[in-house]
């Protein structure tokens, strides 16, 4: 059994790679997409989403790092491909996931659930174009506006080279919306002989166990679940929760990378952001919340998080 965690766009960024890795549990990472269209993109603009790929892509703690793209573009990816191989990146994951209507309206993500011939052009391509050492996996839906071309999609992502496909099960037009329909994974798994991980509403450790038995997949992909409660996974492998005790180291060192990361306006918004998530598991984070959400000003936040983990204003124990 391998828990992967998920590329999610504005939330799951190195941060919280950092964070969530180090509580454990967690085997593969795969990061927020990195869009491509049109140009080759700058060296610049893959470490910037991936910092990991300057440390052996490997998070702080060890966890490996895969690299994912967007586009639509079988040509220009394959190009930008192979710039990123240049780092020897774990691996290169591609989007046909993203609900995003912005995305979706320049062709990428969920709307080439649509077009499986395209889907199938792009992993070529892209597989073509990178060392055969490093995998090329790919991240779907079930559909756009319904399942009827799930399968053809998986099939032709397993035809174009790919090692892996995870499966959100949902279409776009689902969204985020529950319930996720796992026993569409189960078919599609069925249909092809390569790797496939389940993804989808999974939050606590129970739903962990019988997403497994009805996608009938081993391996799961987790998102907003893990962000709400950064000990799913080792809990999910040990059958121990992490408590809000433990958590706090952590919350530290998210509050440090914060600051190094994050330009002074947003940080506010950034620990607002994750302790929204935390309150659905942890009522501590609830009660945090309450208290910081009438904050704006960086200083207002950092002399807070200061006193709140017996830190300096540096961020520094």
């Amino acid at each position: 059994m391998r828990i992967l965690l998920a590329p999610m766009e504005g939330l799951l960024d190195c941060v919280l790679r950092d964070v969530i890795t180090q509580a454990g549990g967690i085997d593969l990472c795969v990061t927020e997409f990195i869009r491509v269209s049109g140009s080759l993109l700058p060296y610049r603009t893959f470490e910037r989403i991936a910092p990991e790929l300057n440390h052996q892509s490997h998070t702080p703690s060890g966890v490996p790092v895969r690299v994912q793209l967007l586009g639509s573009d079988p040509n220009c990816l394959a190009e930008n491909a192979a710039r990123l191989a240049e780092f020897n990146p774990y691996g290169i994951d591609l989007n046909f996931g993203c609900p995003a209507k912005t995305v979706n309206r320049h062709r990428g993500g969920a709307v080439l659930l649509k077009e499986p011939e395209t889907i199938y052009q792009i992993v070529k391509a892209v597989r073509d174009a990178v060392p055969g050492y490093i995998p090329v996996t790919a991240k779907m839906r079930l559909g756009y506006e319904d399942t009827s071309q799930a399968v053809e999609c998986a099939q032709a992502i397993e035809q174009a080279g790919a090692a892996e496909v995870v499966v959100h099960a949902r279409t776009k037009v689902d969204g985020y919306k529950p319930p996720a329909y796992w026993e569409w994974i189960a078919l599609i798994k069925e249909q092809v002989g390569i790797s496939v991980v389940a993804n989808g509403e999974i939050w606590t450790a129970e739903e962990f166990k019988r997403c497994q038995l009805i996608s009938n997949c081993d391996d799961i992909m987790l998102g907003r679940g893990i962000v709400a409660n950064p000990g799913l996974a080792l809990e999910a492998k040990t059958g121990r929760a992490l408590t809000w005790v433990e958590l706090q180291p952590l919350f530290a060192t998210f509050w440090q990378q914060v600051l190094i990361h994050c330009y002074p306006k947003y940080q506010a918004g950034r620990l607002k952001q994750w302790l929204n998530y935390l309150r659905k598991h942890y009522p501590e984070a609830e009660i945090l919340f309450q208290q910081i959400k009438t904050l704006s000003q960086s200083e207002q936040i950092e002399t807070f998080c200061a006193d709140l983990l017996g830190l300096s204003q540096s961020g520094k124990v």
